[in-house]
Order: C-alpha cells, then structure tokens, then sequence
C-alpha cells in the first residue's frame, strides 16, 4: 500500500535535513585538511586525487541514484569545499556559454573564479604568467581534427598538459530569424564551422559565413541582428535569450571535443597515463621511420601523431604526438632517452591521466 504523500514528503525532508548536516560537517574539517597539507608540504589543490575520489564515489553507484549524477554532486561539493581551503582560478575561452566554459564548469564545478578571456593564447599566457592555476582550453575535435591554436601554445612553452576531458558537443543554429532564408549571414569560430560544413551548405548556401573569436562570441552578436544567425551551444542560446533555431547542426551525430587542463606542471601516474611531446628532425631518407621506431622497440603505442610548423623558420616542422604511458613509465622513459640520441629537439608537454567523458 502506497503511503499518504504527506508522510512520504515528511520523509524526504528528513533526509534532506540529513544530508545539510553530513555537509556541514565535511565543510568543518576543510580548515584541518588544509592544515596537514601544509604540514606535509603539499598544494591545497590535488586535482588528482579529486579525481580519484569522484570516481570512487560513482563507482559505489546501486542504481536508483545514476553515477552522473553522483559525479555531478560530488564535483560541486568538492568546489565548494576547496573555495574554503583556497579560490582556485580557472581561465577558458569566454564569453560565457563557450564549450570551453562547459568543459571547465564540468571539471571544477561552480566554486572556482572563472575567468574568461578573448583567445585560447591568452588563456595558455595566462597560466604561464602565474595569474590563473589553471586553463582549460580544446585541443582535438572529433570531426575537424587538432585545435592548432591549442598546439601553438604548447610549441610556445611555459605550459603543461594535466588533464583531457572529453565533452560531447551538439552545435544548435541560434537566431531571431523567422525562417533559414531570412538568414544572411551566419557567424561562428571556425572549428564549429569546420563541425556544421555541409549541413550549412544544404540549409543556408545562400548565407555569408563570417568567423568570431567564440562560439559564444557570435551568439552575443547573433543577439542584436535578426538576419545573423549563429552557430553555438544551448547554453549560449540561454544566457543569450537567443530562440534554437535547428538543434543538433553538427555533420556528425557522435561529435565531441577533446579539452586539456593548461597547468604550470603536469600530473603524477596514476597507471592509466597519456603523454604528449614534439620532436624535430635532422634532414636525410629514413628520419621520420627511425624516430618513431624507438616506441616500437619499447612497446609504446601511439594515438596520435601530426606535424606543425616549427615557429623557427619558414618550412621547418616538428612533429606532435600522443602516446599511451606516463614519462617516469621505464619504457616511455627509454623510448624517450633514445628519441633525444636520434632528434635535434625533443620536448615534453606533460603526462596525464587518460581521458574521461563528462557526464
């Protein structure tokens, strides 16, 4: 027999009452946490270690209550929590409402400062100049490829890879519009452009493309023009007041980018590591092949690899690559060594825990 509602909602605000209490009481220790960190020697931030307790506590998941949404929980109680012991800041690429922004509030949750700024290199400097922690900025997309920007602040220095986070991404066409063919122009960064290629030549051929700093950017202007249409996330369609006009916009159904934490040292091993580094070449038959034997001489796999301009000199490359391991890995570690005895320049950009989609 179903029990009157009033009892069941008497017993639900029980709970709730509980559940402030048990907050309370892991707030109260924050101060004696940051305490022993200080005595031991250690940050006040180990987003490692975050981590590792977020997944603990969504792996004790029975079913009722999803593990999403546990990590979700648990990820705002943790902000909460650190913004007691020390603010954390946090910079991505603004204005609010980005993917950028998205992947950070699902890295850090609501307790950190945010700090939007106008470039992916301005974040990247940012970091490097000490006046944020940590940067949070895309790095590959699954249907456009590498970020080159991103790739670029790397080659810059200064800066270490101490996280990816994969996000799911879904490009809404946001606008005053009444129809498609009132749009005359549609404006967006051109990474989204790059995801929204031929479902823009079939629906809109006859608007300009125009490309902004931001995906967010252009839902802001999109705002004061009803012939702009604009290709961004819901989100910046909700801060914006802009109405959706075509959800889900993007060529491919499973589109979904790939974000790194910037932060001015990489992260320890955790046994499920990635590494990124960049090596040059010295000129002559064969140089590309024996670079990349010495991974498979170690085991080592490669998940990815690609060249970039050097930023030294016109038509000079190095190459960028991902592999599976950590640097202090005995068998990355020689790969490594015997890499610096084959090319002029290795250089490492951090090792990292692998990938984690975001709920």
């Amino acid at each position: 027999m179903t029990r009157p509602l009033s009892e069941l909602r008497t017993v639900v605000d029980t709970i709730d009452d509980e559940l402030i209490e048990l907050l309370e009481r892991r707030a109260s220790l924050v101060d004696e946490v940051a305490a022993a960190k200080r005595h031991a020697g250690l940050p006040l931030h180990d987003p490692d270690r975050e981590r590792l307790v977020i997944e603990r506590l969504a792996a004790r998941a029975k079913g009722k209550f999803p593990a999403s949404a546990i990590s979700a929980v648990y990820r705002e109680v943790m902000s909460a929590c650190l913004a007691l012991q020390q603010p954390i800041s946090v910079a991505y690429l603004g204005p609010e409402g980005t993917f950028s922004h998205m992947a950070a509030r699902s890295l850090f949750g609501m307790g950190v400062r945010y700090v939007e700024l106008p470039t992916i290199s301005a974040v990247a400097d940012a970091v490097r100049r000490g006046h944020v922690d940590y940067g949070v900025a895309p790095i590959e997309n699954s249907t456009e490829g590498s970020v080159s920007y991103t790739l670029d602040c790397l080659l810059d220095g200064g800066v270490f890879l101490r996280r990816e986070w994969v996000l799911p991404v879904e490009q809404a066409l946001l606008g005053r519009a009444p129809t498609l063919a009132a749009i005359t122009r549609v404006i967006s960064h051109p990474q989204a452009f790059g995801q929204c290629r031929d479902w823009l030549a079939k629906h809109v051929p006859h608007a300009q493309l125009v490309h902004a700093t931001s995906t967010a950017a252009a839902a802001r202007e999109a705002a004061t023009d009803p012939t702009t249409a604009a290709i961004a996330s819901r989100l910046a369609a909700e801060l914006h007041g802009l109405p959706v006009i075509v959800s889900a916009v993007q060529d491919r159904t499973e589109n979904a980018t790939r974000f790194v934490l910037l932060a001015r040292e990489d992260s320890p091993r955790t046994g499920d590591d990635k590494t990124t580094i960049s090596f040059s070449l010295r000129d002559g038959k064969g140089a590309l092949r024996r670079a990349l034997e010495v991974f498979e001489n170690e085991g080592v796999n490669l998940t990815r690899i690609e060249s970039r301009p050097s930023r030294e000199k016109a038509w000079d490359y190095v190459f960028i690559v991902d592999l599976e391991g950590h640097r202090e890995d005995d068998s990355v570690a020689r790969a490594l060594q015997e890499l610096k005895e084959r090319c002029p320049i290795v250089r490492q950009f951090g090792s990292y825990p692998r990938a984690t989609t975001a709920p």
